[in-house]
């Protein structure tokens, strides 16, 4: 059987005689389900080189180990395509995802998605690793995506997220000119009835907040920063399409009164998609315990269509 790199702990003095599942649990935030399911394993919790239960105390300066099995994604098929790596390590894989793909297989579209990327390039590196992705982005999404390497740091980012304190930060490009600098979208959000896939701000919606600061105002259009404290479905596109300032690019939350500036966009072919990209990317390190952020600069297109916006105004 094979695990993967353990998670050490050393015992302080002030935690002489915890017993180890408080240890576990208090000081490591092992999940309940995590810990039921690595107990079980020869070598999934260790003290001092020993197998232990987990009902025992522990000593000041004990060294605590827990090891997962290592774990392949059995259903993703690998293929050798071109990752923008920003940051991996032995816990984390961050990547600078393009517009246009997928992050994860579909029913009827197996190939092509960051998923089949990562897997091959797992296999290349001899690294037995499931493809576990912290979060999503949309397919015309671009930026920064964060993916856990084993069940540990997927739960613990995960909760970071429940606790609001990861921070993702995005840029995006959005008609109109925005009067206010600075502001806070609070509407609820939910399925539109007469169109189940197209998201609408209601009243009995889920609660939805997106903060957001302008960077540039252009003649027509704005570059705007935005961060969020809730993750719904095309929550940045609705919130802004809400305020009467659509994202460049998107058809679906499009409003008339941009229909021209759209046309011309269009017909300049520096853009085929929303003009919204993941910038910034900050979360507390499962394994250092450390503050640690990651950037993605403007891709191409939307650096294409700064330069339009600048010439234009």
């Amino acid at each position: 059987m094979s695990y993967y790199e353990p998670l050490v702990y050393i015992v302080p003095e002030e935690e002489e005689g915890f017993l180890l599942k408080t240890v576990l649990q208090k000081r490591l935030m092992v999940s309940r389900k995590l810990l039921s399911r690595i107990k079980l394993t020869e070598q999934g919790i260790m003290v001092n080189g020993e197998r232990k239960y987990i009902n025992v105390k522990v000593n000041a300066g004990d060294r605590v180990e827990i090891r997962m099995e290592a774990e392949v994604s059995e259903d993703i098929l690998p293929q050798d395509m071109p990752l923008h790596i920003l940051h991996e390590d032995e816990q984390l894989l961050i990547l600078a995802k393009d517009a246009g793909i997928i992050v994860h297989p579909t029913h009827g579209h197996y190939m092509n998605t960051i998923a089949n990327g990562v897997v091959y390039h797992w296999q290349q590196m001899g690294v037995s690793c499931r493809f576990r992705p912290v979060h999503r982005l949309d397919q015309e999404t671009s930026g920064v995506l964060c993916i856990a390497k084993n069940p540990y740091v997927h739960q613990q980012i995960s909760e970071q997220m429940i606790r609001h304190e990861v921070k993702k930060e995005y840029l995006a490009f959005v008609w109109g000119t925005v009067t206010e600098p600075k502001g806070t979208i609070t509407g609820p959000i939910d399925r539109d009835p007469e169109q189940p896939h197209v998201r609408i701000v209601t009243p009995d919606g889920y609660s939805a907040v997106t903060h957001y600061e302008v960077v540039e105002q252009f003649a027509s259009a704005a570059l705007v920063r935005i961060w969020l404290e809730t993750g719904r479905t095309h929550q940045i596109r609705v919130h802004m399409r809400h305020i009467g300032h659509p994202l460049l690019g998107d058809k679906m939350y499009t409003l008339p009164q941009f229909e021209a500036e759209a046309e011309g966009l269009e017909a300049s072919g520096c853009l085929s998609r929303q003009a919204l990209h993941a910038h910034r990317l900050g979360v507390q390190h499962p394994g250092t315990r450390e503050w640690t952020e990651y950037r993605a600069p403007l891709p191409g297109d939307l650096s294409e269509l700064h330069r339009w916006l600048q010439e234009k105004s």
